[in-house]
């Protein structure tokens, strides 16, 4: 078995080439080619959680489980908010093949379907772009953004001014080509944005439908139970919504149950999976001024595939440490 680190998997995952693996990823899932358990969620004391990600695929014909754990309040002691590790077995025998951190997989991941749906779905122009939050998937999030559209203007919001001041020097550094802003207002930063990602551990909304004006795209994304709910069910109603999975989406997107159970829209609304856009079989946008919404949960076949291409690096470049289990 392969063990491979976090600086590993950052070396061998960039972002261009995991917004084509989960591209491809999704296109599988939509076709029936993945078999997803929805995600188990385990309290470990206050606000920890330990989340369980199990799954299978055909292609690459792979199966593993993520084990994740959300500490919300260790960016504040220098660590990234999700710690885990993901263990990939191989289908003939099903030995352990490879076991990495899960913590910079998720997050390259997690951005990177952001940059599939967007490639999908904004507008060819969007240049503008809003993200609404400061952590670790905000700054994924300017790179997966950038990697997609022409972007030309980046404004960064966050619950504190001198964290999205502090974020803005250093995205400056890695995006010198960019102009940004940095403030605490989201109505005024989203106001005539291209693309809005929020990026955010809120429980309750920090983007409301009123805000968002046509032919922008959403990336909501960081909610992934029930009880959060970072975006308001007037958004999700009046945007074209589409999912990663409906069985997430249906089970764990805190907005769409609400809106479902209160008669605001049925299962219906759900215009695609992303991976039907992909495959040309369901449309995406049909015009300029329509409001696109991407409700990310995150899957486990999007972190299979990247596991798999990580292993297949590791093996062809030499990379990671044996540890034989046999």
């Amino acid at each position: 078995m392969i063990v491979l680190s976090e600086t590993d998997i950052a070396g061998l995952l960039p972002m261009t080439a995991a917004i084509d693996i989960v591209a491809d990823a999704m296109i599988t899932v939509s076709n029936g080619g993945a078999t997803l358990p929805l995600r188990t969620i385990m309290p470990v004391g206050g606000a920890n959680k330990l989340g369980m990600m199990p799954g299978a695929m055909t292609d690459p014909a792979t199966y593993g489980i993520k084990l994740v754990c959300l500490f919300p309040d260790n960016p504040a002691s220098g660590y990234s908010s999700h710690q885990g590790a993901m263990v990939l077995f191989e289908p003939e025998h099903g030995a352990a093949v490879a076991m990495m951190n899960a913590g910079h997989l998720t997050a390259v991941r997690t951005a990177a379907a952001s940059g599939v749906a967007t490639r999908a779905l904004a507008r060819a122009d969007a240049s503008v772009l809003a993200i609404v939050g400061t952590g670790e998937q905000a700054v994924h999030h300017l790179d997966a953004m950038a990697a997609v559209r022409p972007i030309r203007e980046v404004r960064v919001v966050g619950r504190r001014a001198e964290r999205a001041e502090a974020f803005v020097a250093e995205a400056r550094a890695r995006h010198p080509a960019l102009a940004f802003s940095a403030g605490t207002d989201v109505r005024a930063a989203v106001d005539g944005a291209h693309i809005v990602c929020t990026v955010t551990s809120s429980e309750t909304p920090v983007l409301f439908g009123d805000w968002i004006g046509p032919g922008t795209h959403v990336n909501a994304v960081g909610a992934s139970v029930p009880v959060k709910t970072e975006i308001d069910t007037a958004l999700a109603a009046k945007s074209a919504l589409f999912a990663d999975y409906r069985p997430s989406l249906f089970a764990q997107a805190g907005e769409v149950i609400e809106a479902i159970k209160t008669g605001l829209f049925g299962e219906d609304h759900v215009r695609a999976e992303i991976g039907e856009v992909l495959a040309g079989t369901a449309p995406g946008r049909t015009g300029d001024d329509e409001i696109t919404l991407y409700r990310s949960l995150g899957i486990a076949a999007q972190d299979l595939a990247c596991a798999d291409f990580c292993y297949r690096q590791a093996q062809a470049r030499g990379i990671g440490v044996e540890a034989p289990l046999d």
